[in-house]
């Protein structure tokens, strides 16, 4: 059993800049705030009302910390999922609740505006070094499980052929065309 709380998922806007920081131990963390705004649909008036906001602090660690820390602004809209913590805090003269969350993923809610996403440079060196079959070409457009056409076959513009698949056309039964 795990006691690192529930696991949420929230959508909301990043309420203070990214702030990264090391621990004496050299883990990398980022720490920030997000809104959730609240709304409520009011019969009596036939409309929707704001009811109120909760504010998270939210922590992420490592990896995810240096590219939340890379990535995320100020108002940005996002989605995010982790273990939620809920402590009671005392400094002597004020008393509150702390709601935080430690952060497994965060990204950008794309139902709001567009993102662009640029893969960490170590997946890429390990992508790089990967080994290929002697003589075989990678083709960064190729789907998985599909061949390119043998050169010279049909021209560059020849259907992909599927690896281990049944022609659509030797598929179609009794003569119908349509192969599904």
């Amino acid at each position: 059993m795990s006691d690192r709380g529930d696991t949420i998922t929230i959508t909301g806007n990043v309420a203070t800049p990214p702030e990264l920081k090391r621990t004496p131990g050299g883990v990398v963390i980022t720490t920030f705030r997000v809104a959730r705004s609240l709304r409520r649909y009011n019969r009596e008036t036939g409309a929707w009302a704001d009811a109120g906001t909760n504010f998270y602090t939210v922590s992420a660690y490592r990896t995810l910390a240096e590219h939340a820390h890379h990535s995320l602004r100020k108002g940005d809209r996002v989605i995010l999922t982790g273990h939620l913590r809920v402590r009671e805090w005392d400094n002597g003269t004020r008393k509150g609740t702390a709601v935080e969350i430690d952060a497994d993923a965060i990204g950008h809610d794309l139902r709001w505006g567009t993102t662009t996403f640029l893969k960490d440079s170590q997946d890429a060196t390990m992508d790089a070094a990967r080994v290929l079959p002697q003589g075989a070409e990678e083709d960064a457009w190729a789907a998985p499980g599909v061949e390119s056409a043998p050169a010279g076959s049909d021209g560059p513009d020849a259907p992909p052929v599927l690896v281990g698949a049944v022609s659509a056309a030797s598929s179609a039964v009794d003569g119908d065309e349509t192969p599904f």
